[in-house]
């Protein structure tokens, strides 16, 4: 991503002109103590040097009547050759302005304080997990075969490493892979088959325990189940019969050994910043808070936030985390003999950074579809203004990043030629997006996950090769189907009008206040939207 830097002309020119002026008068005051004989330079001198302010001043005089007009001049341009009985939003003055100066100015991050956080971000909790990789585990069998670790080693998820990542570098989200036992090994099993389960649950695991190949008994008869017991006990539940893990007793231990193993690196920290860690819920992950030290003289003294997250490694790129239930409300007994802390989510975010990769290799040089994708979080984020807490949550679950970037690669994957992805139709682009996300919620058309089940997988493997067996094997997950079709509605409602009143809201909330105004948008039944507002 290359770097721009614009040169705030407002405040540029005064500046200067201050800084002569101020020039000028401690030249005065100097020349003043020289006696009568220095009365006669500075009448010399006096002269030219206020011909230079006079200069400067008219240089920025001229600047300014330049710069005004060539915004005259932009905002005029869209009118010469638009057919007016074009239907399509995105033909409105001044809009490509307005979205430049709003990304450059409020959601384009910095790439040298982006890079700068997270080589930060990487040895903070470098340091935190080989120290809990050294500590070993406290767990049912102290320093036995049968202790729960850390592997040793993080992986970096998430927008921040993704490059659409907007605004402040202040959040990020990673995955520290835990060691199983050698005496034992899972057996994950979706849930994609059970009538029964709510749709929200459809895309969950179970993790039934298993002997390991490398098993002394080899699993055979009751020798293996005493030997794994004190594991079983400490980290499973019964389901059906079978002891399966449970991701919120693994939770449990993962906090507990975090704490301990910050307080063993808070002391070597010190010097380069402050720590803390704040305890997640059932199903949230703890935070590590990570707050710039007094005596850090660095260019990038940013307060961030990380979200340390238990996983279990299935291979191939591929973990198991706790998934959010909390929001879902459900009892803790399922029907059909299954327990919500017992249920595993599937992680994908190696395998979709892979297909991101893939993607941004063939696309044409300058491709606008991570952009476009910023733009986008930037609008539900402006779309959210207003809205009281319960409403707030419901356009966040729906719109969440998860969602809006299933919704960019689907349409990236569904045939188009990637260069209809250049810079030059970024409006184009981001109107297609806003309308296929009113599609899917008001039409009720499925929005899959990208990468499971067989059909897409089949696709997928053609292009990039090979996919990993749990997810090819996995069920087609609708990541709409949990919601009802009133706040489908409300939601679907609230993105088109705030995608309606896109020039108000960039006008109001970003960039420069001196742009050129735009003209008011037309008709909404002129636009092809519907004339409701939430």
């Amino acid at each position: 991503m290359s770097v721009h830097y614009t040169l705030n002309l407002r405040v540029f020119w005064p500046l200067v002109t201050g800084f002569c002026t101020a020039l000028v008068c401690l030249y005065h005051v100097l020349s003043g103590r020289g006696g009568p004989a220095a009365s006669q330079d500075t009448e010399d001198t006096g002269f030219p040097l206020l011909k230079a302010i006079f200069l400067l001043l008219l240089g920025y005089l001229l600047l300014r009547f330049r710069h005004a007009a060539r915004q005259r001049f932009l905002r005029r341009a869209p009118h010469q050759g638009l057919a007016t009985s074009s239907k399509r939003l995105l033909r409105e003055p001044g809009l490509d302005v307005l979205l430049e100066s709003y990304y450059e100015h409020e959601v384009r991050l910095s790439p040298h304080v982006l890079g700068h956080s997270k080589a930060h971000v990487s040895r903070i909790v470098g340091e935190l997990v080989r120290a809990g990789r050294a500590r070993g585990s406290p767990g049912p069998s102290p320093g036995g075969a049968l202790a729960l670790a850390f592997r040793g080693d993080f992986v970096q998820v998430g927008s921040a490493y993704e490059q659409h990542k907007i605004r402040r570098p202040d959040g990020f989200d990673v995955l520290v892979p835990l060691r199983l036992p050698p005496l034992v090994a899972l057996e994950p099993r979706g849930l994609g088959a059970e009538p029964e389960l709510p749709l929200a649950l459809r895309g969950c695991f179970l993790c039934a325990l298993k002997a390991s190949p490398s098993s002394p008994s080899g699993g055979v008869g009751s020798q293996w189940q005493r030997d794994s017991k004190p594991f079983s006990d400490g980290f499973c539940v019964d389901l059906r019969g079978r002891r399966h893990l449970s991701a919120a007793l693994v939770s449990r231990w993962f906090q507990a050994h975090l704490q301990r193993c910050l307080a063993t690196v808070r002391y070597s920290l010190e010097e380069r910043c402050r720590v803390s860690l704040s305890p997640g819920g059932l199903d949230q992950p703890p935070t590590l808070h990570i707050l710039p030290c007094r005596t850090d003289y660095g260019c990038c003294r940013l307060s961030m936030a990380v979200r340390l997250i238990p996983a279990v490694h299935l291979g191939d790129g591929v973990f198991l985390v706790a998934p959010p239930l909390s929001p879902l409300g459900l009892p803790s007994e399922l029907p059909g003999g299954l327990r919500a802390e017992a249920l595993w989510g599937l992680n994908t975010a190696r395998q979709e950074q892979r297909l991101l990769a893939w993607l941004q290799e063939r696309a044409p040089p300058g491709a606008c579809h991570l952009k476009c994708l910023q733009l986008l979080k930037a609008l539900r984020d402006l779309g959210a203004r207003g809205l009281d807490p319960v409403a707030s949550s419901q356009w966040g679950r729906i719109l969440s990043s998860y969602t809006l970037k299933t919704a960019l690669l689907t349409l990236l994957l569904r045939g188009d030629p990637l260069h209809c992805w250049e810079e030059v139709r970024l409006r184009e682009r981001l109107e297609e997006l806003v309308l296929y996300l009113r599609d899917c919620l008001l039409r009720h058309r499925p929005l899959f996950h990208c990468l499971l089940g067989p059909d897409r997988a089949v696709g997928l493997t053609l292009e990039m090769g090979q996919l990993p067996k749990v997810l090819r094997e996995a069920a087609p997950v609708d990541l709409l189907a949990s919601f009802d079709g009133r706040t489908r509605e409300f939601v679907a409602a609230r993105l088109v009008s705030t995608w309606r009143r896109l020039p108000q809201l960039l006008r109001a909330y970003g960039g420069p206040r001196y742009l050129a105004r735009c003209p008011q948008p037309r008709s909404p039944r002129a636009q092809g939207f519907p004339e409701h507002d939430p």
